[in-house]
């Protein structure tokens, strides 16, 4: 895989051990953070769900920011929380509930809503009488999720923790990283993440949208597509191990001068 050249997009924390992890393995990257986590102002509406915890059947946590914002506030009210079960789309995420000391459960194989939505866990904790369910996340994320739960019966409550926002460059500093590091491939997180991408590129999209595009689900994998982009690669999950596998199912590009 010594072949590999990536830009990763995560935000810089993220991206630093992310980097880390592909070094490990011989991975060259650069990083160019495309998202900037910028917490929302706690309102009394997401207080009161929060008062209200112990209504819900389950909480869907999707994301790291979301986890850690989500049990700050539980913090606030709850010296113990309920006993719900918990789910998580990643692994990253499910850990920081797990350190927590929560009952979490999140699919092995695959980082997206559909995944999710087929854990005998969670199709067991929705099966009772009137079941409720918590998403907590970024500001307007994972509406399929909601939509398919709404479709089989469960009434769906949103906590919004965050904003993700594209963070200030200059014009024409993707293209430019992508030049001056040599760089062969493009890595996002999501599909927010992949319209920050898209966003950035500006007129030199067409020329980026030939490099392999390394996409943490199929649905992201299709806004992609849409996009124009060539060779869009589905690592089935935005973790480091999915990544790595993805790579190594690849054509290993041919080394530059």
């Amino acid at each position: 895989m010594k072949g590999w050249r990536l830009l990763l997009t995560r935000p810089a924390q993220d991206s630093q051990a992310l980097a880390a992890l592909l070094a490990a393995q011989g991975v060259f990257s650069a990083s160019l953070p495309l998202l900037e986590i910028a917490p929302l102002p706690v309102c009394e509406e997401n207080r009161t769900i929060i008062y209200n915890l112990a209504a819900y059947c389950a909480v869907i946590v999707i994301s790291k920011p979301a986890a850690r914002l989500g049990l700050d506030m539980v913090d606030e009210v709850w010296p113990q929380p309920p006993m719900q079960t918990w789910f998580a789309v990643g692994a990253a995420t499910a850990q920081i509930l797990d350190d927590y000391g929560l009952r979490v459960f999140f699919p092995k194989y695959g980082d997206d809503s559909e995944t999710l939505l087929e854990l005998p866990q969670l199709q067991e904790a929705v099966s009772g009488y009137d079941p409720k369910v918590l998403i907590m996340r970024g500001e307007g994320g994972r509406e399929l999720l909601a939509q398919r739960l709404r479709e089989r019966g469960v009434s769906v409550d949103y906590l919004d923790l965050y904003r993700r926002n594209l963070p200030q460059y200059a014009a024409f500093t993707l293209p430019q990283r992508v030049a001056a590091e040599r760089l062969n491939g493009l890595v996002v997180s999501s599909g927010q993440g992949f319209q920050h991408l898209r966003e950035l590129a500006g007129d030199a999209w067409p020329e980026l949208a030939r490099m392999p595009l390394f996409v943490p689900s199929p649905r992201v994998a299709e806004l992609a597509r849409e996009a124009g982009a060539l060779t869009v690669v589905d690592c089935r999950g935005a973790s480091a191990s999915a990544l790595l596998a993805a790579l190594r199912e690849q054509p290993e590009p041919a080394s530059q001068a």
